[in-house]
């Protein structure tokens, strides 16, 4: 009973990923569009994406548990040798495993390329302010002294 539970858990999440995996790339994509409208929609989308893989995850692992098995792939291993869906078990378990792996390295990317926008937002907004003064350079290739800087709105 446990074994086929795990199997349905295995391939509902397998679609869950790669939904997930998608959405991630779409948020790639939005990111770069700074296209905060859309952003908003995949956030929105993938929350309930998230809880659902947290959720059988959490449900994965109790069943290993009660079968007195660990809640890892040696666990894992072990049911499949005594299952009649072993193969479908480990193969599952690997592919949902994969593609967690591209999600978190895709959502890794888009953490990534967000830091990256808030640095230049932020030294942007400084400029403007007049408390960070662009890099200059004089005739020599160093970088110029400039005496006093004022903001650019009172420039």
């Amino acid at each position: 009973m446990h074994d086929t539970t795990l199997l349905n858990l295995f391939i509902d999440d397998i679609g869950v990923a790669e939904q997930l995996l998608r959405l991630i790339d779409d948020e790639f994509q939005a990111l770069g569009e700074r296209d905060l409208v859309r952003l908003q929609s995949i956030l929105a989308d993938k929350q309930p994406l998230l809880a659902q893989l947290d959720q059988h995850g959490k449900a994965r692992s109790q069943a290993l548990r009660d079968l007195q098995l660990s809640a890892d792939r040696a666990g894992l291993q072990l049911l499949a040798e005594r299952s009649a869906h072993g193969s479908e078990l480990l193969a599952s378990g690997d592919e949902l495993n994969a593609l967690l792996e591209r999600c978190q390295a895709g959502n890794l990317r888009n953490g990534r390329l967000i830091r990256a926008s808030q640095a230049s937002n932020s030294s942007m907004l400084g400029i403007l302010r007049g408390g960070e003064t662009p890099n200059t350079y004089d005739s020599r290739g160093g970088a110029a002294r400039i005496g006093q800087q004022r903001p650019l709105s009172q420039a």
